[in-house]
């Protein structure tokens, strides 16, 4: 298997004393920074990519695209790259299984795959049995890290955090590598997760979301941030395309 050394040790990583702080990138030109900063392993940005190519989120970017952009950006980094493959785009775990295949022999060290999909903008809860059925699938094909998110909490469901602990335990029978919780933000929900799920958690940065240092003693393995560097400098380009419009002053690209 190819690139088996980057996928051991990014399964490592997972087992730290302290989280790993995932750098979240959409292209080649980011993943050098994140790299450069220090930070110890990659993972792309579905929103983000998506959106910088000009397409919108929820799996409306083609796999081509995607498969391009990921080449890009293991060639120029020397560390694990995690790819966020939303819900696999197919809903047959065979065709999952394939596509992430190819990302494998690309170089990826892992994904993230979710349970949840955006439906006419709204993002929606899906099966958990067929979660588990295309981690099976991917499993017989490749032991990269497979990062299992559950959008338990980001579609509010009424006893998400019953929920969240009932599915991670199902991906983890399937093969998953890891868990991902969007929006799970209280130390008790996460001290109670932690306790009945035997999976890395990786939590998402939000206001709410306790410091690193408590997430650390919460026994919380993986931090994320997804989109939220994008959309930041996003607002900050709009702002300073609008300002350089409506003024001519080219002292403002200039700093």
């Amino acid at each position: 298997m190819k690139n088996q050394h980057k996928i051991t040790g990014f399964k490592a990583l997972h087992q730290q004393d302290t989280p790993l702080l995932l750098g979240n990138v959409w292209n080649a030109h980011t993943a050098k920074l994140a790299e450069q900063a220090g930070f110890q392993a990659l993972g792309s940005s579905s929103h983000a990519m998506a959106f910088a190519l000009g397409y919108t989120d929820g799996q409306n970017i083609p796999c081509d695209d995607i498969f391009h952009v990921i080449k890009r950006i293991v060639s120029v980094v020397s560390i694990p790259v995690s790819v966020d493959f939303e819900a696999g785009y197919s809903d047959d775990p065979k065709v999952v299984a394939g596509f992430v295949k190819l990302l494998e022999d690309v170089g990826i060290a892992g994904i993230n795959l979710e349970d949840g999909k955006v439906i006419d903008g709204k993002r929606v809860l899906g099966d958990a049995s067929l979660m588990q059925s295309k981690i099976e699938a991917i499993k017989s094909v490749t032991d990269i890290f497979i990062n299992a998110r559950t959008d338990t909490y980001t579609t509010t469901h009424a006893n998400a955090l019953e929920e969240s602990i009932k599915r991670a335990n199902l991906y983890g029978k399937a093969g998953a590598d890891g868990i991902f919780v969007p929006l799970i933000e209280t130390e008790a929900d996460i001290k109670s997760f932690v306790e009945k799920v035997n999976l890395p958690l990786n939590v998402f940065a939000t206001a709410n979301l306790p410091a690193y240092e408590k997430l650390s003693e919460l026994g919380v393995k993986r931090i994320s941030h997804g989109a939220k560097q994008y959309d930041l400098l996003m607002k900050k380009s709009e702002q300073i395309f609008k300002d350089f419009f409506d003024t001519k002053d080219y002292k403002i690209l200039l700093g």
